[in-house]
C-alpha cells in the first residue's frame, strides 16, 4: 500500500474521553493541529457493564471540557441542548447521568471533531533525531500505510482488564472479568453457583445483577473480597478536596515511598462502592429474605484467593485464606467472576523508543507535573500521559473530573502559553506545612 506522510504538532493515542477531551480543547485553538488516532471503528465505552440503570458516579460537570471551558461548544450542556433534552434533564434534578447518556455524549462529540480518526492502528513510534520529532508507523482499516510526524504524543491508551495470577489456571469457560459480563450472561445464566471475587464498584453492580436473577429463581451466589469491608467510597466533601488539582499538585511533591504509602490508604477514594449500590445491594438482601426457597447467598470480607484449580468434575475450586484467623478454606463454584480491576499497559508499540523512557525502580513512568514523561537526555520532544500517573500524581488521576484540567495543562505545555486558566484554588484545605507557600 501507498505511504501517506503527514506532520502534526501533536498525536494523540487512542480516544477514550481523556483523549477525546484533550482533542475537544484542542478543536477551539487556532494554531495548534491536533490528530487522535484509535484503533477501535467506534467509541465505545464498558459496554461489557454497561447495565440499563447505570448511573455515572460524577456529575454532569465533569465533561470533557467544561471545567477548564464551560462556554466551550463540546460540553455537555450543549450536547443536551442539541439533543432537545436540556430542560428535560433541567426538570428531571439529578445531575448525574446515565452510563448510557454519557457514552452518547462521547460519541455526539467525537461526530463533531475531525481530528479524531477511527480505525488507525499505531504499529510503531520512532524518535527522528535529524528533523528532532517523533515518527507514528500506523495503519488505517483499508489497509493504508501512515508515517505521522509530531513533536509531542499523548499516550492516552487506556488500561487493560487485570486478572490475579491466582485465577490464571482456571479455563476461560470458568472465568469472565467484569469488563466483559454483559457479554456473556449466557455463562451466569447457566451456572447453578456463582462467585464474584473482589468488590469495589463494579464487583457491587454485578453482584445487583446476580441478586435480581437470584430472587427470580437463578443461581447462588458468593461474594469473596480481601478488602477489610464491602466498602463505600468516600465521597464526602472534605475528603474530595483529596482529588482536587490542589492535592495532586501537593502529592506530586512527595517522596516516591510516600505516594506509594498514601495510595494503598486511599484506595477507598477510587476502589470504593457507591452508597447507592449498598443501599440497593441491602434491600435485595432483605426483599430475598422475605421470599423463601431462593439458592444460597454468602458474602464474605477479608478473604484472599490464594490459587485455584478445577476438580474432577470440572467445576473451579478456589483456595482462600480469611485474613482474621488465617484459616485456609477451599470453595467450589460453577462460574468465578473477577472484579479485580484493571492495570496500566505497556504498549508494544513504544518498543523502538524505549530506551529513551526511563524508568524508576517498579517500571513506571517518571512522570512530570505537567504529565510529560521524563525523556532521555538530548531528547527535546516531549510525550504526555493520560490516566498511567497514579504513582506520581496521585487517586484523582483516573477520574473523570481531572480530565479536563490535565488536557488543559497538556495544551498549555505544548503551546508555551495559557490557553485556558487552570484553577488556582481549588481546594480548602491546606496540603502543605506552613511556609512552603500555597499551591491550591
Amino acid at each position: 500500500m501507498t505511504e501517506h506522510i503527514s506532520e502534526h504538532d501533536v498525536v494523540a493515542v487512542g480516544c477514550g474521553p481523556f483523549n477525546l477531551g484533550l482533542a475537544a480543547l484542542a478543536s477551539t485553538v487556532d494554531d495548534l493541529d491536533l490528530v487522535v488516532l484509535e484503533e477501535q471503528p467506534e467509541l465505545t465505552w464498558h459496554r461489557g457493564m454497561m447495565f440499563g440503570d447505570a448511573s455515572m458516579q460524577v456529575n454532569f460537570l465533569a465533561d470533557l471540557v467544561t471545567l477548564v471551558a464551560p462556554s466551550h461548544p463540546l460540553s455537555f450542556l450543549a450536547y443536551l441542548h442539541d439533543m432537545d433534552r436540556l430542560y428535560a434533564f433541567t426538570v428531571r434534578e439529578n445531575f448525574f447521568p446515565s452510563r448510557r447518556e454519557y457514552e452518547d455524549y462521547l460519541r455526539w462529540a467525537a461526530a463533531r471533531l475531525p481530528s479524531v480518526r477511527f480505525s488507525h492502528q499505531v504499529r510503531e513510534v520512532h524518535w527522528d533525531a535529524a528533523t528532532e520529532r517523533f515518527t507514528v508507523h500506523a495503519v488505517r482499516g483499508d489497509g493504508r500505510l501512515l508515517r505521522i510526524s509530531a513533536r509531542n504524543l499523548v499516550l492516552g491508551i487506556g488500561t487493560a482488564p487485570h486478572l490475579p495470577e491466582a485465577l490464571a489456571h482456571l479455563p476461560s469457560e470458568k472465568l469472565l472479568h467484569t469488563s466483559e459480563y454483559l457479554y456473556r450472561t449466557s455463562d451466569v445464566a447457566a451456572a447453578g453457583k456463582v462467585t464474584v471475587i473482589g468488590s469495589g464498584q463494579s464487583g457491587a453492580e454485578v453482584m445487583v445483577d446476580l441478586l435480581h436473577r437470584n430472587i427470580e429463581g437463578g443461581a447462588a451466589v458468593s461474594w469473596l473480597t480481601r478488602t477489610s469491608s464491602f466498602a463505600p467510597l468516600d465521597y464526602t466533601k472534605m475528603v474530595l478536596e483529596m482529588t482536587t488539582p490542589a492535592y495532586m499538585q501537593y502529592f506530586h511533591t512527595l517522596p516516591e515511598d510516600m505516594r506509594d504509602r498514601l495510595i494503598r490508604e486511599q484506595w477507598q477514594f477510587y476502589k470504593g462502592i457507591s452508597t447507592g449500590t449498598l443501599e440497593e445491594i441491602h434491600e435485595l438482601l432483605y426483599r430475598r429474605q422475605l421470599e423463601y426457597g431462593r439458592a444460597e447467598v454468602e458474602m464474605r470480607f477479608g478473604i484472599t484467593v490464594e490459587s485455584a484449580s478445577v476438580d474432577a468434575t470440572g467445576r473451579p475450586v478456589l483456595s482462600c485464606r480469611h485474613h482474621d484467623t488465617g484459616q485456609v478454606f477451599e470453595h467450589t463454584t460453577d462460574l468465578v467472576i473477577a472484579a479485580t480491576g484493571y492495570r496500566n499497559r505497556r504498549p508494544a508499540f513504544l518498543s523502538p523508543i524505549e530506551d529513551l523512557l526511563p524508568r524508576d525502580a517498579h517500571g513506571r513512568h517518571r512522570i512530570r507535573l505537567d504529565h510529560s514523561v521524563e525523556l532521555a537526555e538530548g531528547i527535546p520532544g516531549r510525550v504526555f500521559v493520560a490516566n498511567a500517573e497514579l504513582h506520581s500524581h496521585g487517586v484523582s488521576s483516573p477520574n473523570l473530573d481531572i480530565g479536563a484540567v490535565r488536557n488543559a495543562t497538556i495544551l498549555n505545555a505544548v503551546t508555551g502559553r495559557e490557553i485556558y486558566r487552570l484553577p488556582k484554588r481549588s481546594a480548602f484545605t491546606s496540603f502543605e506545612p506552613p511556609g512552603r507557600g500555597d499551591r491550591m
